[in-house]
């Protein structure tokens, strides 16, 4: 959990530059507890190189707690058979090319969001829903994964933003 929290330091403090409150150089908010799900990708030598982050919408989670205007006046889903998928990144700090923004077309982001939603799917999911940068849509669309918006982006902390629903049926991709 330590490096992950630290490594999502790494990504969404200093290379995004998002505004988080964090402690000790990690990143950890009040929807990482012990019912937490997370999905983590490690390179060959161990190295942490993706993470996600997994809730149902039955508890506390990031869009209904902290951004429902997102869903564009829809109710916030609740139900234990809608998962929220947070924290998303495929970063590898390790090769030289990599940056915070090849995260939405590197081969291994795919692999990593496929992971994702098939432990979603084994835990009781059917759709999962995300709030998301905007370039998380072409991720989905070269996973060929069956996704659409919520309600239109917004611009909150200086980046857009907005919430996407992942369906996660047969036909879906996942």
């Amino acid at each position: 959990m330590a490096d992950m929290a630290s490594y999502r330091y790494k990504v969404f403090i200093e290379t995004l530059g998002w505004e988080l409150e964090t402690r000790n150089q990690q990143e950890v908010d009040q929807f990482d507890h012990d019912d937490t799900l997370y999905v983590v990708s490690k390179d060959e030598a161990g190295h942490i190189n993706g993470c996600a982050r997994l809730l149902p919408t039955s508890s506390p989670y990031l869009l209904g707690e902290v951004f429902p205007q997102l869903m564009n006046g829809a109710p916030v889903p609740c139900s234990p058979d809608v998962w929220e998928l947070s924290r998303f990144a495929a970063v590898d700090f390790e090769q030289q090319a990599s940056s915070a923004l090849d995260q939405f077309s590197a081969g291994f982001s795919i692999q990593l969001l496929h992971q994702a939603i098939a432990c979603a799917k084994a835990h009781g999911a059917r759709r999962l829903i995300t709030v998301s940068p905007i370039g998380i849509e072409r991720l989905l669309r070269r996973g060929g994964i069956h996704a659409h918006r919520a309600g239109p982006p917004m611009i909150v902390g200086g980046h857009p933003i907005f919430a996407c629903w992942i369906e996660l049926g047969d036909e879906a991709g996942a």
